[in-house]
């Protein structure tokens, strides 16, 4: 039976995890995520569900621990804030090599360097232009509340393993610190070792006389089989650009000029559009659910009827410059932003819309 419950973005995040039969988290603490791992110890879930969770002794062991447990093709997750996530980027780089399935949260604060425990935006280039090595990406999902801090647990892992590729949820210090009502599900079973054993023949399950022998790497020495590696998860990724972007549109459908906006900034920008159209201005609001892949169709589609755009976001400007791509300069488009963990005002926002974009 569902229930509802009041719970902070980090919370809902390791509820969801026991709830939808994660099998490990391996984790370290750190400002703002620490609830994560603090409400995953304090529930022990091993003794509801068989999940392992363990406070690894740093950010590279955690992420190496995840490599491992994905190997098998469990369940398995991380969650961090930036600096943290930094130094996982070599191991998300195997990760993606080996065409293994994981879940990474980033709950996003302001930097570089240690920089300030306080809201950001700041990890958008960091996460979908591959933090590491190599031609990889990262399915990415970008939440704009509690809820979808719950329910994109289950969707990472879905996408995850439908592409064989890690997966982040690029959250923040706002989504992750706030209290909001929640929806939580019943518990759902963890997968048996009979059924990865059926369902994935690239994980090692140990002895199978049924299965081929196999070996879970990264490394290939020979550049021509190292280059149809890579163009074999080239394509898989076309397939994830071509079935799986996801956006919401908001008062766009007589909108003359949108703000382009995810996670808190999104929710923001919703409040900007209402002082807007008390104004008189036809404003509306892209919200890209996925960053990868991103909604480029979609905001290209628009230069055909809106006269400009502003991308709105906690950081120096990131995701502008997809903006930038997707528009082919069709249209005016601007950043706005605030950084090193301010967090910007619904009128400020307006205010840079009406300067940058109608009167610019």
């Amino acid at each position: 039976m569902k229930e509802l419950r009041l719970m902070k973005g980090n919370e809902a995040v390791a509820e969801s995890a026991i709830r939808y039969g994660v099998d490990g988290y391996f984790g370290y603490p750190i400002t703002p995520q620490s609830e994560i791992l603090e409400h995953l110890m304090v529930e022990d879930p091993y003794k509801k569900t068989g999940m392992v969770v363990l406070q690894a002794e740093s950010e590279v062991a955690s992420i190496n621990m995840v490599y491992g447990g994905a190997a098998c093709g469990k369940r398995v997750m991380t969650t961090s804030s930036s600096p943290g996530i930094s130094l996982m980027q070599e191991g998300l780089s195997y990760i993606a090599g080996a065409e293994l399935p994981c879940l990474v949260v980033n709950v996003v604060r302001g930097g570089p360097g240690l920089g300030t425990i306080q809201p950001s935006q700041a990890d958008y280039f960091q996460t979908t232009k591959g933090g590491g090595h190599g031609d990889y990406r990262l399915i990415t999902l970008a939440p704009a509340s509690v809820q979808e801090m719950y329910d994109f647990v289950g969707l990472a892992f879905e996408l995850a393993f439908k592409y064989r590729n890690p997966a982040m949820i690029l959250s923040d210090g706002v989504i992750g610190q706030v209290m909001e009502k929640v929806v939580i599900d019943d518990y759902k079973p963890r997968w048996t070792d009979d059924y990865i054993k059926k369902s994935f023949p690239w994980a090692t399950t140990g002895k199978n006389p049924q299965q081929p022998h196999v070996i879970i790497t990264s490394l290939q020495l020979d550049s021509v089989k190292q280059e149809q590696v890579n163009l074999r998860i080239q394509a898989k990724y076309r397939e994830c650009e071509k079935n799986d972007v996801r956006y919401e549109l908001i008062n766009c459908d007589d909108a003359e000029y949108v703000f382009v906006a995810y996670g808190s900034s999104a929710r923001i920008c919703q409040k900007a559009i209402e002082l807007g159209r008390e104004k008189g201005l036809k404003v509306g609001l892209v919200r890209p659910i996925t960053l990868w892949p991103f909604p480029t169709k979609i905001l290209r589609d628009m230069t055909n009827k809106v006269k400009g755009m502003l991308s709105v976001e906690m950081s120096a400007g990131q995701m502008v410059e997809d903006v930038l791509l997707a528009t082919q300069h069709k249209i005016k488009v601007d950043h706005f932003g605030r950084f090193g963990g301010i967090i910007p005002t619904p009128q400020e926002v307006l205010e840079a819309l009406e300067t940058k974009i109608i009167g610019g």
